[in-house]
């Protein structure tokens, strides 16, 4: 065991807040940690052209684990890329768009949606951040310039080879079953706002996990799993408790986080990750 650490800190709720701002503090501990010798990624759900889009100010990382485990980086260096085969979003997009569903499509070149999510993403995405305590003054606005960050295609040329996976708006749960039944060869998830509620599933390629990530950038990196220690804040970061040998939960993380984590420190709004580091003398 190194006295070295390797930190995978999810993004969402744990890094960032839910107006998509990263706390000063936040900051100071991840770059302070790196001048002691520790390594930090980001581990998280979200495609490499989404992340692009967050303001990290002059936060440092050393890499970062995307696409729920799809994508792993390690000082600019791909270390793995698992994409959905282009039939396989084919299958997805003929399928959501015959049941009228909204989706993007996530690859590191950018987020593309159909016509149905210029009217289910707002309305999703609002539910989303309202259920993760945000404060929208004006709604309508909000849902206006919520679709901004996401490329518009037609129908043809959403059937891409580059895509890592697919995140669609839940109608109902049923959608979410129905989907782990049309495509057997995917792995289906839920996300959602407030204790978890399923307001978008997702499909990817299975066998694609932050678990599984992590062990592949570990023996990169020719480290072992006791020097390592990871932060999440949902049900989505479950697996990676399950491969760290720390675990840590946010004050806001929902009951399961909470429930697996070693350690529970405070609100990612109330200087939790950085009280987190202090504990673990991390900084």
């Amino acid at each position: 065991m190194s006295d070295k650490k390797i930190i995978f800190l999810d993004v969402d709720g744990t890094l960032i807040d839910y107006e998509a701002k990263l706390p000063l503090s936040a900051e100071q501990a991840v770059n302070e940690a790196r001048k002691k010798g520790h390594l930090v990624y980001i581990c998280t759900g979200c495609s490499k052209a989404e992340i692009m889009q967050r303001d990290f100010r002059t936060m440092k990382l050393d890499g970062m684990i995307g696409a729920n485990g799809g994508y792993v980086e390690n000082n600019g260096k791909v270390i793995l890329h698992q994409s959905i085969s282009v039939e396989e979003v084919k299958h997805i997009v003929d399928w959501c768009n015959n049941r009228h569903i909204g989706f993007y499509l996530e690859a590191n070149s950018g987020m593309y949606i159909n016509d149905y999510f210029l009217t289910d993403g707002p309305e999703a995405m609002a539910k989303y951040v309202l259920g993760k305590g945000k404060k929208i003054e004006d709604i309508e606005a909000f849902k206006s310039n919520s679709v901004n960050q996401y490329i518009h295609l037609p129908t043809e040329k959403l059937y891409r080879d580059d895509v890592n996976k697919v995140s669609f708006v839940l109608h109902s749960y049923q959608d979410h079953l129905d989907s782990i039944q049309e495509f057997p060869e995917l792995i289906a998830h839920t996300w959602g706002g407030k204790d978890e509620q399923a307001l978008f599933g997702d499909l990817g390629p299975k066998g694609i996990t932050k678990r599984h990530a992590i062990e592949v950038l570990l023996k990169y990196l020719n480290r072992d799993v006791k020097d390592t220690i990871a932060f999440g804040d949902a049900k989505i970061d479950l697996s990676m408790f399950a491969c760290c040998y720390y675990n840590v939960a946010m004050g806001n993380g929902g009951k399961e986080i909470k429930e697996a984590a070693d350690y529970i420190t405070t609100d990612v709004n109330d200087d939790g990750l950085y009280h987190a580091f202090e504990h673990l003398k991390l900084i």
